[in-house]
């Protein structure tokens, strides 16, 4: 999980999905595991069963710093330490908003070589169309500069517009070119529902998939599907 420069909402909405996601897998049988990213990676839970273990990963996402240390995020360097601890294969959720330093698709790419891996980019929707909101006081999360912006301007307004159109467009095709899943989870969306669209995706890739006489990669997402369907 990176924590470089996700906002306290973000931030909110990644322990809702953890904890809904940890219940699920050690409800089935399956252990547990985090590797924790701020500036680097300075927490390694090994994987393990038992509420208590959801707990204390729980807990420890809670007791991060609200506000990360300015620089730039470097997700690579997480996904690079992922390839070097996780060492059994097994399913992979990197949870993170992509904001980041270049180089992190080719690691990421690299590590579902191995696992079953799922990018879930968290996104607030205010980071793509800025309302007109008056005078509002923006921060750089990755410098920490704090500057004072009139979204009242017409122009401004259409330069951020521009500014964050042409980031999502080059994440999104980083995301493509990693050739991983992809599960979005808006700040303002519904994770349940969220999360049960993706499962469904999932359980019809797994169908084509045996169809064409390939393994399927259906577990994960047929607990996912059949937990939150009684859940709802």
């Amino acid at each position: 999980m990176d924590f470089g420069s996700d906002t306290t909402t973000k931030r909110s909405v990644a322990r809702e999905f953890v904890g809904v996601l940890a219940r699920l897998l050690t409800r089935h049988g399956n252990r547990v595991g985090a590797l924790l990213y701020g500036t680097e990676v300075d927490t390694v839970l090994q994987a393990r069963h038992g509420r208590l273990h959801v707990l204390n990963l729980l807990q420890r996402m809670d007791a991060r710093p609200a506000l990360s240390a300015p620089g730039a995020t470097k997700l690579r360097d997480l996904l690079i330490a992922a390839q070097r601890i996780v060492k059994r294969r097994g399913c992979v959720f990197v949870i993170s908003d992509f904001i980041s330093a270049p180089g992190w698709e080719t690691a990421l790419a690299q590590l579902s070589m191995r696992h079953e891996v799922t990018a879930v980019r968290l996104f607030d929707p205010l980071e793509i169309d800025l309302p007109d909101l008056g005078l509002v006081t923006m921060r750089d999360a990755e410098t920490g500069e704090q500057i004072v912006v009139d979204t009242h301007d017409r122009g401004f307004r259409e330069r951020f517009a521009a500014a964050a159109q042409r980031r999502e467009t080059a994440l999104l095709e980083g995301l493509a070119r990693a050739g991983v899943d992809t599960l979005e989870l808006a700040t303002d969306g519904d994770l349940m529902d969220a999360i049960l669209r993706f499962a469904d995706l999932r359980k019809q890739r797994s169908r084509l998939a045996n169809w064409s006489g390939k393994p399927g990669r259906g577990g994960v997402a047929s607990h996912l599907s059949s937990w939150t369907r009684a859940a709802v």
